[in-house]
């Protein structure tokens, strides 16, 4: 009569030993002011001056828009909207909600920015 047959399960004593971290890491390299550190914070800090001039951008050229539109067509000054001309309606009402959005877009991608920042230079 044979034995059945019994499965080993064979794996480096290795496996479950805690892996070794990098001797030095990103986070480490700006706190020591290396030159790597330095070329990593200026990567952040360019990523964040690209974002915040494309916002700056974009808001000041839709509000730059609007006086161009009104010169090209001068009947659209003459709309009324909640007893307000178009013109000022536009410049009063419609540029607050305009501008919150524009920092809320940029806090949002600055927050994302900052994070996979940070994951790039905490990763082992």
């Amino acid at each position: 009569m044979e034995k059945p047959t019994q499965r080993v399960v064979v794996t480096s004593p290795r496996t479950r030993a805690p892996r070794a971290r990098r001797p030095y890491s990103g986070t480490r390299e700006i706190n020591e002011q290396s030159e790597l550190g330095a070329v990593y914070m200026r990567t952040l800090i360019r990523a964040q001056r690209r974002l915040g001039l494309s916002v700056c951008l974009v808001a000041t050229g839709a509000l730059a828009l609007l006086p161009l539109l009104f010169a090209i067509d001068p009947e659209l000054g003459r709309f009324r909207i909640l007893g307000l001309g178009l013109p000022w309606f536009l410049l009063c009402v419609a540029t607050c909600p305009m501008l919150l959005l524009a920092g809320w877009f940029y806090v949002r991608q600055a927050e994302r920015s900052e994070r996979e920042f940070a994951e790039l230079v905490e990763r082992p």
